[in-house]
């Protein structure tokens, strides 16, 4: 009977989700019921294509991803896991690393970084601790640029771009690491037209500016700096650009938003 009880509540949350714009699968990753779900970015500019590897192996429709490119989230078995991506064709690990606890209800996303001397991964654990009830956008910094060694983010409202006095929405992104943190949750936003503001650690000097863009209720987004065409000079105005990985299971290319600073 309280299995019955259980799966009736979750029922009806997911009929609630899904009235405002949720969904079932959230519900399931929030209980920690659904099975671990990884998937694949390609973030070296000018890199060849690829495919990802996970225990070896690549999965079913996560081969030939070209730079920008983002694959579906595939299912993966709980523990300790091996990825990795070789040259497409071929089982040779560029770059790999490792998850040494994949957990049920977890999304685990891994990214394809230029290197100083080559080719070198990223990893996230997202533990996905939304609230059952929200609507709320989340969002997550990475910076894959090695001449940034840090970074302040800053996402503004469209209507407000001085941050003189705005403390940064993901400060101190350090090359190959996430804020929040991967084995932390996202940071939740409300929808709206924001812009994206990329500065030096601690500076208040922007050496990248975003368009104005539309950040929709429950989006999923991982933002993700890369150096311009894949060289790691000197940090400047016009020296990396954003790419928006928008998670989810639609295949959908990571969308490089343009620098509106003049010299970009």
């Amino acid at each position: 009977m309280k299995l019955i009880r259980t799966m009736a509540a979750v029922i009806a949350v997911a009929s609630v989700l899904s009235a405002c714009g949720g969904g079932s699968d959230d519900v399931g990753k929030e209980l920690g019921l659904t099975n671990p779900q990884i998937h694949f970015v390609h973030a070296i500019p000018s890199g060849p294509a690829v495919d990802f590897l996970v225990n070896g192996t690549a999965p079913s429709g996560q081969t030939n991803v070209s730079y920008k490119g983002v694959t579906n989230f595939t299912n993966i078995n709980t523990g300790s896991t091996n990825v990795g991506y070789a040259a497409t064709g071929t089982t040779t690990a560029l770059a790999s690393g490792n998850f040494p606890n994949v957990a049920k209800g977890h999304e685990y996303t891994v990214l394809a970084l230029p290197g100083a001397a080559a080719a070198d991964i990223g990893l996230i654990d997202d533990p996905f601790d939304k609230g059952l009830l929200s609507n709320s956008a989340r969002v997550r910094g990475f910076n894959a640029s090695g001449n940034a060694p840090n970074l302040d983010l800053y996402l503004v409202q469209s209507t407000n771009t001085n941050i003189s006095n705005v403390a940064p929405t993901m400060s101190g992104l350090s090359f190959k690491n996430a804020v929040p943190a991967s084995g932390q949750d996202s940071i939740y936003v409300s929808g709206g037209q924001y812009v994206l503001i990329a500065t030096a650690a601690g500076s208040k000097t922007p050496i990248y500016q975003s368009q104005s863009f539309a950040l929709s209720n429950n989006a999923d987004w991982l933002i993700t700096s890369v150096p311009i065409g894949g060289a790691l000079s000197q940090l400047a105005v016009g020296q990396i650009h954003l790419l928006v990985v928008q998670n989810g299971n639609t295949n959908t290319p990571s969308v490089e938003l343009s620098n509106t600073l003049t010299g970009a």
